[in-house]
């Protein structure tokens, strides 16, 4: 289900809805709990994207271990996964080995990364120790080392975080006041 500006906190926050899931209400109660017991009970329940979060829920904790992350995680939906698959298949530094399925999961990591209340406003350099500690050893050998996934986590951290802020711009220069002043302009 696409989000709407409803589930978002002002500057692009997701926020809890009224109406929690079964991974939310999940992921909330896990949140308190740390290292490998919260990477083993997010990742199981969530199916692959919650074997990424529980990775980072368990080296990290935080946010990626709470109830929102839960609720980011299941707003990744068809039109995210097809705009990766296109950026993916599109790159001239792609993997010829290995196809869009094999690196999805850095893709949805640098997504989710791009979510975090924390990483506002910081470059992927500087919250790439976070995303590294959380890629497991279970990702590693599914999907290959860090080294390796790192630039499509990236891609998809940048490509949100600027999505984002275009968002933001866009919301207010589309206010109510500013289209009245542009109307206003144009038939003067």
């Amino acid at each position: 289900m696409p989000s709407t500006s409803d589930d978002r906190h002002e500057g692009g926050v997701l926020r809890h809805d009224d109406n929690p899931s079964t991974g939310d209400k999940v992921g909330h109660a896990v949140g308190g709990v740390s290292g490998a017991l919260t990477g083993a009970a997010l990742g199981s329940p969530a199916g692959p994207i919650g074997t990424i979060i529980g990775g980072i829920a368990g080296a990290v904790g935080g946010w990626w271990a709470g109830r929102t992350v839960a609720e980011a995680a299941a707003k990744f939906n068809d039109h995210d996964d097809n705009n990766y698959r296109q950026a993916y298949e599109t790159r001239p530094d792609r993997l010829v080995d290995r196809s869009y399925e094999d690196v999805r999961p850095a893709y949805q990591l640098g997504h989710l990364a791009s979510q975090n209340p924390d990483y506002t406003g910081k470059n992927f350099e500087s919250i790439e120790m976070d995303l590294q500690r959380g890629w497991t050893n279970d990702l590693r050998a599914r999907h290959g080392d860090w080294a390796t996934v790192r630039p499509f986590a990236e891609e998809a951290y940048t490509s949100r975080t600027s999505v984002s802020a275009r968002e933001a711009l866009n919301r207010i220069e589309n206010s109510q006041e500013n289209l009245a002043d542009r109307a206003a302009d144009t038939s003067r």
